[in-house]
């Protein structure tokens, strides 16, 4: 079979891979000879199609860079020379190739692989990511100590098109244009923006201009050049020029890097020719390397975007069980509200960082060209971007996950809530993700959101209140916020007719004795299990901010015990505002809180996570009854004699 073989399935079985079952770490991957690496791209294709079919997870990316991988591996001496992939979608070839091979079939599962690179994993993920667009800072920071501890290590970036669309990255380039270490960045172009000029002329030029002979002759015409400062600015615009001809690097030349490529990123002898010349050179060095996302895999180079990530492949049943009807995401109901609200006020855009069918933005963004805007990875320009609208009467929402609006919190601060601006946070994944980990993790919005003087922050229990809250933080004056988590609701009817809910009033969904279950957002459903055994209050708080104060008042003058439930991080949460108001109001009162623990919760499937965190039904229950105890006993100390 030849090595440029493309799959049309996903192995359900685990392919033949001698050559690849040899190597356990890079320094025997840098025992083959250069024939053989052919052949061992097209084992690694074909062993990672096999296991993300078996666990599911992030997929096109990694299949575009199985080449660029083995010849990086192949050419510099990792660990010791410092790898550091962006985002990390791409990074299961890595990990492949880095001794974590027969552990692949178990990634993002709990205990196994994480899906993203990680420090405490292995020595040859360098840098903990997750989030786009940091890998050249970090880089440039390894290089630096290097630099200072009087190292020789090579420190690289392998980042993508996309990703090197954030403020963040162009700000690493010109600051390493302004300190020149030895810093090599690739940009991996995955047809997906920026470049399609690939071909044999451009592997040529590659070639020399990473060459020996080429950077020696350009050395000594520097070393001439500074005796006749008269002709400098003369030959440093003819080359900049006679490359500018041939590639579209002259942007990263202006910020000090020596640009080479577009180079075949599929073409391993390319790869590994210019890579070997690249790393005797000194100073800021890019390299523009051009793949396919999903090559290898037709399905997935035919959809790049459908097959960014999978699921794990099922064993299919003798009998095909009759389908059942699929209950709308979250997403979904936000999408959908998104159109109807627009149909009825012109004033309505859209603004989202690069997450178009993440959020259900698809439908949007076909009816309403003109008012959809994806900025792509800018987080922080998203949010100043409705600022700047919402100064002039449009009236902005923006569609962002709840771990990637961290990365504009001063914009939201700053630009949006100081000025009191019309603008709705439509933020989705809220609390926890399951396989994609803490990064992605979206455990501290309440927080972060809470502290905000003016912020209305309401948490939907099911799809329904996501329509109706969406639509009282779109009327409401001033900067209004939505969290709601990945994955389906209970199905909920969910009425087309939008209703204003009464701002910072609760709903009281059982009326019980004792104890007061008070739930923010969906854990509603899981508490009820508690309410029906202990006989207790349930309420459906929905506002977190501002709280229903004279509810809460109520319920602590009229119960022992008042429960706090919600899906995010303990310290600062919805339930510490309770306690806040509690303290306040001079109510003494036993308080639990449960939430997310004080720590980093690891990846895995999204039930197995919150029991692990308590929040399950049957836990809810057992740390009530504990706390009651807990009461009961100290009440006795207190009243003995």
């Amino acid at each position: 079979m030849p090595y440029s073989h493309v799959f049309q399935e996903i192995p359900l079985h685990r392919p033949n891979t001698p050559l690849l079952d040899k190597i356990d770490s890079p320094a025997q991957l840098r025992l083959l000879t250069e024939d053989q690496l052919p052949q061992l791209a097209y084992e690694l294709r074909a062993f990672l199609l096999y296991s993300v079919g078996q666990s599911g997870g992030h997929f096109g990316a990694g299949l575009g860079v199985v080449e660029l991988t083995i010849a990086l591996h192949y050419v510099f001496n990792t660990p010791e020379d410092r790898l550091v992939w962006d985002v990390g979608h791409q990074a299961y070839p890595h990990k492949i190739l880095t001794g974590r091979r027969e552990q692949m079939p178990q990634i993002r599962h709990q205990d196994g692989p994480a899906a993203f690179p990680r420090r405490a994993e292995s020595i040859y993920d360098t840098f903990g990511v997750g989030h786009s667009s940091t890998s050249i800072s970090a880089a440039l920071g390894m290089a630096l100590a290097a630099r200072l501890q009087g190292n020789l290590r090579k420190s690289v970036a392998i980042i993508g098109d996309g990703a090197l669309t954030a403020g963040m990255a162009f700000e690493a380039l010109s600051h390493a244009g302004d300190v020149r270490p030895d810093l090599l960045v690739i940009l991996n172009d995955n047809d997906m923006s920026i470049s399609n000029n690939v071909g044999g002329l451009k592997n040529h030029l590659a070639r020399i201009l990473s060459g020996k002979t080429y950077n020696s002759v350009r050395d000594s015409g520097k070393s001439f050049l500074s005796n006749a400062p008269h002709l400098r600015e003369l030959v440093r615009k003819t080359e900049e020029h006679v490359k500018g001809m041939v590639s579209p690097g002259t942007l990263f030349e202006e910020l000090g890097f020596n640009y080479i490529g577009p180079i075949d990123g599929h073409d391993i002898g390319t790869l590994v020719e210019t890579l070997e010349n690249m790393q005797s050179l000194t100073g800021p060095q890019f390299l523009h390397v051009v793949t396919k996302k999903g090559k290898g895999f037709a399905p997935a180079e035919r959809d790049p975007i459908g097959y960014h990530a999978i699921n794990k492949i099922e064993p299919k049943p003798a009998q095909t069980p009759a389908p059942k009807a699929a209950l709308p995401k979250f997403s979904n109901v936000f999408g959908q509200w998104l159109c109807d609200m627009a149909a009825v006020d012109d004033k309505v855009v859209g603004i989202t960082p690069a997450m178009k069918e993440g959020s259900d933005l698809i439908a949007f963004a076909r009816q309403f060209p003109d008012r959809y805007f994806d900025v792509a990875i800018a987080e922080q320009h998203a949010v100043t971007l409705a600022a700047g609208m919402a100064c002039e009467g449009a009236k902005p929402v923006v569609a962002i996950y709840s771990t990637f609006l961290q990365r504009a919190y001063d914009q939201l601060i700053h630009d949006v809530a100081v000025q009191d601006l019309d603008v709705l946070f439509a933020i989705d994944r809220a609390g926890l993700v399951g396989e994609d980990g803490p990064t992605h993790a979206g455990s501290y919005d309440l927080s972060f959101l809470r502290c905000i003087p003016k912020m209305l922050i309401m948490a939907p229990s099911d799809e329904n209140e996501l329509r109706q809250m969406l639509y009282t933080g779109y009327q409401f004056n001033g900067p209004a916020a939505v969290r709601y988590p990945r994955g389906t609701g209970i199905g909920a009817s969910i009425q087309q007719e939008m209703s204003l809910l009464p701002i910072g009033k609760a709903n009281v969904v059982r009326k019980g004795q004792k104890v007061a279950i008070l739930a923010f957002g969906t854990l509603l459903h899981a508490a009820r299990h508690a309410t029906e055994e202990l006989n207790a209050t349930l309420v459906d708080m929905r506002f977190v901010k501002p709280l229903d104060e004279e509810l809460i008042a109520q319920l602590a003058r009229s119960h022992e015990l008042l429960v706090t439930i919600e899906e995010n991080a303990i310290a600062g949460g919805a339930g510490s505002g309770v306690n806040e108001f509690l303290q306040a109001a001079g109510l003494d009162i036993p308080v639990l809180n449960l939430g997310l623990p004080d720590i980093y919760v690891e990846h895995g499937k999204h039930q197995d996570l919150l029991k692990e965190c308590g929040l399950d039904s049957h836990s809810i229950l057992d740390a009530i009854l504990q706390r009651l105890q807990q009461n009961t006993a100290a009440l006795r100390l207190a009243t003995s004699p």
